[in-house]
């Protein structure tokens, strides 16, 4: 028995199984595509206003105090106690916004609702510290494709209940708490990680506990034999293995030492140039994007309202979840230089998210209003994936994570922005159609960073090819060897 409960927890397989089937009952919420209509039927009584300009600001103030210590804490406490904690607030956040009245109780919601996505990274951190390197692509590919068929199939149960079966969204509301506490249930399933990316990280040396141990391997005299007993005793020995011990006073000078290299290696990443421009977009393009879908649904119930309107919210977060889907399939595929190309197609796929939002801006229909979030989600869901795809391929797994962290630190700084200022009653307070016309704006800046970058990048390797064409002209010697070497200035430039 013991040896097959070791299997299991040194398997892969094992490990993904169970993180997927909780990713699955997480995400698996029929209510979320009807929660506006929820908050301001007869369930809860709230008014649009409400709803807009006091109750949902709250979840992105509260998402962005709590993102940064969760991000350091669920490394250091190797994950699966911060997925378990996670489970337990989604259910807190649940048992609230069914049996609780009142603007205040939707409010507490809210910021329960920010720490269940600040912790949301050691779902997709959990992974990495359990299964070896041969394995991060299909254990990610799964891990993440099962939260896009979870949200899809919540979506088309919530659809054909409320459409078919008329059932209320109380009822949509008590199936997503029992899909909670299934996966707060699975989360106690995990195997405990021994290491973790920063604080814990395999490649840390132990500290030697004797003296003459150390003197031993510096001059290299160990007996034969010798390594294999240490690593022995080393696993006998918890306090001498690189596992996870957040209780131990010795661990104070290493966090420092930890968040020293976290800020070197940040700042190295961040020198990149390439690097730099795609997690700009990045930031940019992930503020709107969480922006527009946190208030689609107000827009939604505003051009054909709840009570009085058949609602299709389900049926249309389910085919935008299976365009995204198809779009971030496709884009593995797709043979493009993305060096040369990809910031002309952040450019030109941004735009059509502006003219996607200005259409939902300036029509009154409300199937004009779905067709342009359907085109929304798509092109961002195409373009977060070569992003992600551009960056991760040029880092390691740890530097990857701490852009990962702090490009969406950066996304939610813009996002509370945007919020204070557009929706928050203490800003502006602007009206939601109104604050669709500013997102469109928004993301047409992004696109005119982008489109004037792009150009600039492709006059530039024209000036290095003409560069180039006159030193090959007779007596153009010096001019050919100067041109060879500010092409491989520039191109080394262009790489970084």
């Amino acid at each position: 028995m013991d040896c097959w409960k070791k299997g299991q927890s040194s398997s892969w397989i094992y490990p993904t199984l169970i993180l997927c089937i909780y990713g699955f009952f997480y995400t698996m919420k029929p209510l979320d595509s009807f929660l506006i209509p929820y908050l301001t039927g007869p369930d809860k009584n709230l008014t649009i206003d409400e709803v807009t300009n006091h109750v949902f600001p709250v979840w992105t103030y509260s998402y962005l105090v709590l993102l940064v210590p969760v991000f350091l804490i669920t490394d250091y406490m190797c994950y699966k106690p911060i997925i378990i904690l996670q489970g337990i607030s989604f259910i807190i956040t649940w048992l609230i916004l069914m049996f609780a009245q009142g603007m205040i109780a939707m409010q507490m919601v809210e910021v329960f609702y920010g720490l269940v996505t600040a912790t949301e990274i050691a779902y997709y951190s959990y992974i990495y510290s359990v299964v070896s390197a041969d394995h991060y692509q299909k254990a990610t590919s799964y891990c993440r494709s099962i939260t896009l068929v979870a949200s899809t199939v919540g979506a088309v149960l919530g659809q054909l209940l409320v459409s078919l079966a008329g059932l209320s969204y109380f009822y949509l509301s008590t199936i997503s708490m029992a899909s909670l506490s299934l996966a707060f249930v699975t989360s106690l399933f995990l195997p405990m990680p021994q290491k973790s990316m920063f604080f814990h990280s395999i490649s840390d040396t132990p500290p030697s506990t004797k003296q003459g141990e150390t003197k031993a391997s510096s001059t290299n005299e160990q007996p034969d034999g010798q390594d294999d007993k240490d690593s022995v005793k080393s696993a006998a020995n918890p306090s001498t293995s690189p596992e996870c011990h957040p209780n131990t006073a010795k661990q104070q000078n290493h966090v420092l030492r930890v968040l020293v290299q976290l800020f070197k290696d940040m700042k190295e990443c961040y020198g990149t140039k390439r690097l730099l421009y795609w997690s700009l977009w990045w930031a940019l393009a992930t503020a709107g994007f969480y922006q527009v879908l946190n208030y689609v649904q107000v827009l939604w119930d505003h051009r054909a309202p709840s009570q009085s309107s058949a609602v299709y919210n389900g049926a249309v977060e389910a085919i935008a979840t299976f365009l995204s889907s198809v779009t971030s399939l496709g884009v593995g595929y797709v043979k493009i230089n993305w060096d040369l190309s990809g910031e002309l197609a952040l450019g030109i796929f941004s735009a059509v998210n502006a003219g996607s939002l200005f259409l939902m801006h300036f029509t009154a229909n409300i199937w004009a209003c779905y067709a342009g979030y359907l085109v929304f989600k798509a092109c961002y869901m195409l373009l977060i994936t070569i992003a992600t795809f551009q960056i991760a391929i040029n880092l390691s797994m740890e530097r990857y994570a701490l852009m990962f962290g702090f490009n969406n630190l950066i996304a939610l700084v813009i996002q509370t922005t945007l919020t204070v200022v557009v929706v928050d009653a203490r800003g502006l307070g602007l009206d939601i159609v109104t604050q669709f016309l500013i997102y469109g704006s928004y993301f047409a800046v992004i696109a005119g960073i982008f489109l004037i970058r792009s150009i600039c990048t492709i006059v530039s390797i024209k000036r290095r090819k003409k560069i180039l064409c006159i030193s090959r002209e007779p007596g153009g010697q010096n001019m050919m060897e100067y041109g060879s070497k500010e092409h491989i200035i520039s191109g080394y430039t262009t790489r970084l």
